[in-house]
């Protein structure tokens, strides 16, 4: 497969800004791989496609308020840092990107909040947009986490143009978020509501909670046509002995195990043993998934509409076929499903 394999004219307008009034009432577009059939309901009528003994693995990593913006040493300019990852607890070393990045460079000080208590030194590039900050601070390791939460603000994927308002800060969050890493959330989440966990809870559907942590290399665009050149970042994932248990159980008892969201799927294809079931996981990801591919854990999954060209269109593709998914987004831009973070769902069985 190729890269221009999976281009598609995607209106403006249905890239959504903001999502469904309620989380479980976002659209629902239901692909069945074997009828090959495509159907259009409501997120909260999924409780139809499940019962008694199924799974759902749910990925519980919790965003964090990455972006903060702060001021440049003596000419003041306004600079955007977002934080990608913390590499050095003791020395308070960050790996981030900065925009503009032309104009931060080794051993430029930044200045964060009114009271300018936050301070960071940039020590090394990393790449065209990154760099290495060592963040200086009066105060524990704690006080200095709860002073970059203070200061960061949700962050929000930069195709939604409008400014992060109070209530992002709850509806860019799953309700199962426990383990804070991401910078992005796994978006396929969102769309469950209290009550809906609680209703498939009573029909007796079981949940498997993994994490993995989301970094922007997810949304990194693919800039090579050959797909098997194109490297994924790294991202930190971990899979418990007990998550594992009850994915093998389902599986033995050819139950459907459904995947919630691209970052769930990464997360149990990375730990995958030599005889198809799911291992104990914990460390570092960075595969990639693209058609041809042989799933081993799901056998269905839930996920958003995504943008053309996309690694997470990529493994959907791989996933439910190709030219069905194809043809499952052509019908999508005619009925107006919303894409993207904020978007509608989809159920691939």
């Amino acid at each position: 497969m190729k890269l221009s394999h999976f281009g598609f004219k995607l209106p403006e307008e249905l890239l959504a800004e903001y999502p469904a009034e309620n989380r479980d009432e976002a659209r629902l577009m239901v692909l069945d791989r074997k009828k090959q059939t495509i159907e259009h309901r409501l997120f909260k009528d999924i409780l139809d496609y499940f019962d008694e003994g199924d799974v759902m693995i749910l990925n519980n990593t919790k965003v964090f308020p990455a972006r903060l913006y702060g001021n440049k040493e003596k000419t003041g300019a306004r600079i955007e840092v977002f934080l990608l990852r913390e590499l050095n607890e003791e020395q308070r070393l960050w790996d981030v990107l900065v925009d503009p990045a032309r104009k931060i460079r080794i051993g430029n000080k930044l200045y964060f909040g009114d009271d300018e208590t936050l301070v960071a030194e940039v020590i090394d590039n990393t790449t065209s947009r990154g760099r290495t900050l060592r963040f200086l601070y009066d105060g524990s390791y704690k006080e200095f986490r709860q002073k970059l939460t203070d200061l960061g603000e949700t962050p929000l994927p930069k195709y939604i143009k409008r400014e992060v308002e109070p209530e992002d800060e709850e509806r860019y969050q799953t309700i199962f978020a426990k383990k804070e890493g991401a910078v992005a959330a796994p978006t396929a989440g969102l769309h469950f509501s209290k009550h809906l966990l609680k209703r498939l809870e009573i029909k007796g559907i079981e949940f498997a909670e993994v994490t993995l942590h989301v970094g922007l290399g997810t949304f990194n665009p693919v800039e090579v046509e050959d797909l098997s050149k194109h490297k994924m970042d790294s991202e930190e994932a971990f899979v418990t002995k007990q998550a594992a248990d009850i994915v093998n159980n389902a599986k033995a008892h050819k139950k459907r195990v459904c995947a919630v969201g691209t970052t769930v799927m990464r997360a149990v294809e990375s730990a995958v043993s030599s005889n198809g079931t799911l291992n104990e996981f914990s460390g570092w990801t960075n595969k990639f998934i693209f058609p041809p591919y042989d799933f081993s854990i799901a056998n269905c999954m839930i996920t958003n509409f995504h943008t053309p060209k996309s690694t997470l269109l990529m493994m959907a593709s791989a996933f439910a076929g190709h030219d069905f998914i194809k043809k499952a987004y052509e019908e999508a831009v005619k009925e107006k499903y919303r894409f993207y973070t904020y978007g509608d769902a989809m159920l691939i069985l």
